[in-house]
């Protein structure tokens, strides 16, 4: 009798047995589950894992298809593995750079000694689909680290070899396609075939990598310009390459010849440079008689606004600029008039939420020299109140309002352009794992939100990793599609930090309970931070954004 397992498959609440050894992808099979999207991935007593994962025990599976965060990750990482190789048999002098995500897609550069042409973007996606119609398999090999880095010092892949060199694992894997090699840090679909849709573009001096919508996966996600957005990471890669720190390798080799403290003495200097140069530009409209009345600060949660704020605000002091914070808070309609979202629970995240009438009229009343009495939003009551806060503003005076709406013109539709100076801020991390594996910037923000919510708000990883696809999707709706409306784009993210968080958030992260959906995402974050040596932040200055979230800040909040 052959032994067997027993599953319990989480997508119907059905369990069934399965020989021992079983695959993932049999197991799904076994189920006959006909979900509407491929499958591509599965979580196994809440850890993901690629469908050849094998099964020797019972256990609890989910199987994941794009619409899912993991899943996703789970098809570009397959689908860059496929871009490589088609690249790198067709010029195989090159070298490929997965850079960052802009435009619903993936930045890649392609160094060939020339301009990127649209011929030779055609050839790559020509031979994707062949490498895609071949239905190849994806081959994971284990291995001992050595081994590892011997295979990628002997294919010229120096990024992975410094990886895996300052990883500190004693064994470690590789995945080939056909008779390419390559490193991935998460898992990959069984083989080429399930990579059904994608396309390939020429965009500005590399490539764009398009991608299936998340919601609607049968098509390719909707491209949107975001030519300043490009510009920053741009701008940061390159100054990371006079640095020499383009991969984590390059870092943790920094950090390990005691190299560390000059890079985050550089780090931090040039962010306060970039604030000094957006508070001369505000300083300079004025002097060129069309003076800043209104600064809006926006940009996703935990990019670090309110530190950027502070500190813009004495950058503009050193400037003969007096700033004025305005919170939107204190602008939200009565409770009883707050929109409710799908669920029929209040939408506080909403523009709608608030008195956009009252908030313009007061504004534009400020700008013209008049004094207005602001309000205070009562949370317990849910109503505004007046309490004698009046306000009237000199000739010096800018005001100041950081909010998720500020960057979206509705909000300041009645207010004349030339009195507004708009500013996007967000962790825009620019550091890759190696040249393959980029780091999402959703990543360095919820680990700053997790390490912020635990200290200082009393919420547990759980807690705060549940309640992050909620956060996203307000991003998605609210935030991100104004962030090209910015006069300035500033980057929050700093190069060191992660080393710093990973200190601060492995005991965090390691007590979320093996039985809740959300140790996943707990469990592939530590794994993902632990590529980076740790490093004291006991040389972080006190005006250190990063401070918003280890503490140590000179600044209230």
């Amino acid at each position: 009798m052959v032994d067997t397992i027993e599953i319990l498959c989480k997508n119907n609440n059905i369990s069934k047995k399965f020989p021992i050894g079983s695959s993932l992808l049999d197991i799904y099979n076994g189920f006959n589950l006909n979900m509407p999207y491929q499958v591509v991935s599965a979580k196994v007593n809440n850890r993901t894992e690629g469908l050849t994962f094998k099964v020797y025990n019972n256990k609890d599976v989910e199987f994941l298809d794009v619409r899912d965060s993991s899943g996703m990750r789970t098809y570009v990482r397959s689908l860059c593995f496929i871009l490589y190789k088609a690249a790198s048999e067709l010029f195989p002098e090159g070298k490929l750079f997965v850079e960052h995500p802009v435009s619903k897609g993936y930045y890649c550069k392609l160094d060939i000694g020339r301009a990127i042409t649209e011929a030779d973007v055609t050839r790559i996606k020509e031979r994707m689909l062949e490498i895609i119609d071949a239905d190849i398999r994806f081959h994971r090999t284990e291995c001992h680290t050595t081994e590892a880095v011997r295979i990628f010092s002997e294919n010229g892949m120096e990024d992975k070899v410094k990886l895996l060199e300052t990883s500190g694992s004693l064994y470690t894997y590789y995945y080939t396609l056909d008779k390419t090699i390559d490193y991935y840090y998460g898992s990959l679909v069984p083989s080429t075939g399930f990579v059904k849709l994608f396309d390939l573009l020429k965009y500005f001096d590399g490539l764009l990598l398009r991608i299936p919508n998340k919601e609607n996966p049968n098509k390719l996600a909707e491209i949107i310009r975001q030519d300043k957005m490009n510009d920053i990471f741009k701008e940061h890669l390159s100054w990371n390459s006079i640095m020499g720190v383009s991969n984590v390798g390059d870092f943790n080799i920094i950090c390990a010849e005691g190299r560390a403290t000059g890079l985050i003495n550089v780090a931090e200097a040039l962010q306060e440079k970039k604030i000094a140069q957006i508070a001369d530009t505000i300083y300079g409209r004025g002097m060129n008689g069309d003076r800043v009345k209104l600064i809006l600060i926006s940009g996703p949660s935990s990019s670090g606004k309110t530190t950027f704020s502070k500190r813009l605000s004495i950058q503009l002091m050193t400037n003969a600029i007096k700033p004025y914070p305005i919170s939107l808070d204190n602008y939200f309609v009565d409770r009883d008039q707050t929109p409710l979202d799908k669920n029929g629970d209040y939408d506080y995240e909403s523009l709608y939420a608030l008195d956009l009438d009252l908030f313009n009229r007061q504004i534009e009343a400020l700008l013209n020299g008049e004094e207005v009495e602001l309000p205070r939003y009562n949370f317990t009551t849910g109503k505004k109140e007046y309490k004698g806060d009046k306000l009237r503003i000199d000739k010096h005076t800018v005001l100041i309002l950081e909010g998720i709406h500020a960057l979206n013109p509705e909000l300041t539709k009645h207010i004349d352009n030339h009195s507004k100076y708009k500013i996007y801020v967000s962790a825009l991390t620019t550091i890759s794992i190696d040249d393959h594996n980029w780091i999402p910037t959703t990543d360095n923000r919820l680990l700053r939100r997790i390490l912020r919510d635990y200290n200082y708000r009393g919420y547990s990883a759980q807690e705060t990793i549940s309640r992050w696809a909620s956060v996203r999707a307000g991003e998605d709706k609210w935030i991100f599609p104004f962030q090209e409306n910015a006069d300035s784009m500033f980057n929050s993210a700093l190069l060191f930090e992660l080393a710093v968080l990973r200190r601060h958030v492995e005991p965090i992260l390691m007590s979320v309970p093996r039985n809740c959906p959300e140790y996943a995402e707990a469990y592939r974050l530590l794994k993902f931070i632990k590529y980076f040596l740790p490093i004291q932040d006991n040389e972080i200055p006190p005006t250190s954004l990063l401070r918003e979230f280890l503490g140590g800040s000179s600044f209230k909040y």
